[in-house]
C-alpha cells in the first residue's frame, strides 16, 4: 500500500494508448455526483486525498439503495486523485523501472493469500500488469483513533471489480490492496498499470501520480463483482490483456447505474419523457451494438442490434470473448486450452 503520498502530476494529462470509452449512464452519473457537490449519506468520513489537504473525503453510500454502488467523494464537487501503488511482486519481469521511484513499496499486497488460493500461476499482483485499486482503511498497527473503513462491512468483496473513471475514460481494476495506519487516512490510489492506462506511460511512476480531484472510484457490493480464478487473465503479460479480461464483467456491473445518476429509478420516469425500456438506457432492445457487452440484459447483439437471441450457443470456455476463433495477438488473449495461432485462438497442434 502507498503510505507516504507521492509528488503528484496536476492537470489533465495526455490520453493513454488504450482508451476505454465511458457509457452514457456512467458519464451521467459522474456528472451528477460532481454537480451535487458532496455526499448526503457517507458510510464513513474523515479521509484525506492529498497530503496537507482537507479531511473532507468520504466513502459515499448515496446510491447503495438504488444502484448498489459505493464511491469516494469529497466536497464542492471533488472526487479523488490517483496516487501510485507498487505493492505486490517486487522485481517484476515486466518492470520498466518506474516503480523504483516509489519510497514505500511493500513486498506483498493485502490479498496475496487469496490470490495464492486461486492457483493461477502467480504469487501476487504485479503493479505493471494488474489493474488494481487501493480501497478501504485499516488500523493494521493498532493506531488509536485512526479513521477506518472496511468495505467488506458493506458487501464489497476482496478482489472484486472497481470501476475507475479517469481522464474522460472508464477502466476496471480489482480491489487488491488496502490503506494502512502508518500515515494519515488517505483515499485515491491505484496500481501503475491502471494509472498508465488513464494518463500515459510518460506521466506516472512510483512517485508521481495525478493530483486533480476528478477521479471516480466505484465499488460494487456482491459476489457477482468478483472475477475469481477463471474470470480474469491473471497470467497476462501486458496491462492491456489483463484489462481486457475484466471488461465484459465490468460492463455488466456498470449497468446497475441509472442514466440520471440519481432521482427516479432507471426503469421509471420522473417527468414527461418516455420511460427507459431497460436498466441500461441507450443499450436496450433495438440499440446498435457490436458485441453482447453493448446490450443491457436480457438482450444479446444479433445482427448489429440488441435483441432477443433465441439460438445463442452455450459458452464454450471460461473466458467469454476469448474462446476458439476469437482474434488475438498473443497466447494471453486466449482462454485455456487455446493458443494464439495466426491471429486466432485455436488448438495448438504442438501442445
Amino acid at each position: 500500500m502507498h503510505l507516504a503520498r507521492a509528488a503528484l502530476v496536476s492537470g489533465l494529462l495526455a490520453g493513454s494508448s488504450y482508451a476505454g470509452s465511458i457509457p452514457a449512464n456512467v458519464k451521467s452519473f459522474y456528472d451528477s455526483v460532481k454537480s451535487k457537490g458532496s455526499c448526503s449519506n457517507p458510510l464513513k468520513s474523515g479521509f484525506y486525498a492529498l497530503d496537507g489537504g482537507s479531511k473532507d473525503f468520504s466513502y459515499c453510500g448515496d446510491h447503495m439503495a438504488d444502484y448498489n454502488v459505493v464511491y469516494i467523494q469529497g466536497k464542492n464537487g471533488q472526487l479523488a486523485d490517483m496516487d501510485i501503488d507498487c505493492d505486490g511482486i517486487i522485481n517484476s519481469p515486466y518492470s520498466d523501472g518506474r516503480c523504483e521511484a516509489s519510497q514505500d513499496t511493500q513486498p506483498q499486497s493485502s490479498y496475496i493469500d487469496e490470490i495464492a488460493r486461486y492457483n493461477v500461476g502467480i504469487k501476487d499482483v504485479d503493479s505493471y500488469i494488474h489493474s488494481y485499486v487501493v480501497f478501504g482503511n485499516y488500523a493494521d498497527e493498532g493506531t488509536s483513533g485512526y479513521t477506518t473503513f472496511h468495505p467488506t462491512d458493506y458487501g464489497i468483496e476482496p478482489l472484486s471489480i472497481i470501476a475507475v473513471v479517469c481522464n474522460n475514460q472508464l477502466f476496471y481494476g480489482v480491489w487488491a490492496d488496502q490503506n494502512g495506519d502508518d500515515g494519515p487516512p488517505m483515499v485515491g490510489e491505484s496500481s501503475l498499470a491502471i494509472a498508465t492506462l488513464c494518463f500515459g506511460k510518460d506521466s506516472v511512476d512510483g512517485d508521481h501520480g495525478y493530483s486533480d480531484l476528478d477521479v471516480m472510484y466505484i465499488a460494487f457490493p456482491g459476489s457477482d463483482a468478483v472475477p475469481g480464478a477463471k474470470g480474469a487473465n491473471w497470467k497476462a503479460s501486458t496491462a492491456k490483456a489483463f484489462q481486457d479480461s475484466l471488461t465484459a464483467q465490468g460492463n455488466k456491473l456498470v449497468q446497475r447505474i441509472g442514466s440520471t445518476g440519481g432521482g427516479p429509478s432507471p426503469t421509471t420516469t420522473g417527468g414527461s419523457g418516455p420511460a427507459p425500456t431497460c436498466a441500461w438506457a441507450g443499450h436496450c432492445e433495438g440499440a446498435s451494438c457490436s458485441t453482447n457487452d453493448d446490450c443491457s440484459d436480457p438482450w444479446a447483439c444479433v445482427n448489429g442490434k440488441c435483441a432477443t437471441d433465441t439460438g445463442a450457443p452455450p459458452a464454450t470456455c471460461d473466458w467469454e470473448g476469448h474462446c476458439e476463433g476469437a482474434s488475438c495477438s498473443s497466447n494471453d488473449d486466449c482462454s485455456d486450452p487455446w493458443a494464439c495461432i495466426s491471429g486466432k485462438c485455436a488448438v495448438d497442434p504442438e501442445a
